[in-house]
């Protein structure tokens, strides 16, 4: 993927790694849209950036998405990379009596259907284009689960296999699949991230993050999340599982 030169969708870009990807593609020259589900949130993003579009989308709502899709080909049919980052994440207690799975199905709705969903109805706007990105948002715990955040994990590493599938299926294509790993970043995805030692800095991540892509790799890993990336293949699992699943 080019640094500059595109139509940008990012999901969730209202805050956090979203909105600090949109700000750099959007201060790289590209033409970008912010997607959540508060407008009044997009709003600010974009006075602070003028020029970046916005679109109200909730990607856990089947017709949302197909709006989005419809408005999308209308006011911005050069569209060429999807960056599907929007996702929630959710501390479960399974050992609970009664266990409630209104948090579960909330996150596979928006982590995994919700980009299965909004990639499938985008498709036929970016196969019109010369060439085409699809950028999925995994985690470093796809690799090695938290055990307190589960479906989050599960979501994650189901996120990776699909990338991985895609890309297979769009080889020799024009539309190349790219795939974002973040580790911990100081954000609000969950309480307690945005002040936790444990988190990458928000910026440094962002900075890191955007020579990956200039760097055009396949998987976007910035030197923090190798280690999760990595420990099965390196024999490290169950000693990187004990420190990812510490006390905190």
């Amino acid at each position: 993927m080019q640094p500059t030169g595109h139509t940008i969708l990012v999901t969730g870009g209202g805050s956090g790694i979203g909105r600090g990807l949109a700000e750099q593609f959007h201060a790289r020259g590209n033409r970008v849209v912010i997607a959540g589900r508060r407008q009044e949130t997009l709003d600010a993003v974009a006075a602070a950036a003028p020029g970046i579009d916005t679109l109200v989308l909730d990607v856990a709502d089947r017709a949302s998405i197909a709006a989005a899709a419809v408005s999308l080909a209308r006011t911005h049919p050069d569209l060429d990379v999807l960056v599907n980052n929007a996702g929630i994440m959710r501390e479960e207690d399974m050992t609970a009596d009664p266990y409630d799975l209104t948090d579960a199905e909330a996150i596979v709705a928006t982590n995994l259907l919700g980009t299965i969903r909004l990639t499938a109805a985008l498709l036929p706007q970016l196969k019109r284009q010369p060439s085409a990105t699809i950028v999925t948002v995994s985690s470093g715990l796809a690799f090695v689960p938290m055990a307190a955040t589960p479906t989050y994990c599960a979501t994650k590493a189901a996120i990776h296999s699909w990338s991985q599938s895609l890309r297979e299926q769009f080889r020799g294509t024009p539309i190349e699949v790219i795939e974002v790993a973040p580790p911990a970043v100081a954000t609000d995805l969950m309480q307690g991230h945005a002040a936790s030692p444990r988190s990458m800095p928000l910026q440094e991540y962002i900075a890191e993050t955007m020579a990956q892509f200039d760097a055009q790799a396949p998987e976007n890993l910035v030197e923090r999340v190798k280690m999760l990336r990595f420990a099965e293949r390196e024999g490290r699992y169950a000693e990187v599982f004990g420190m990812v699943n510490a006390p905190r």
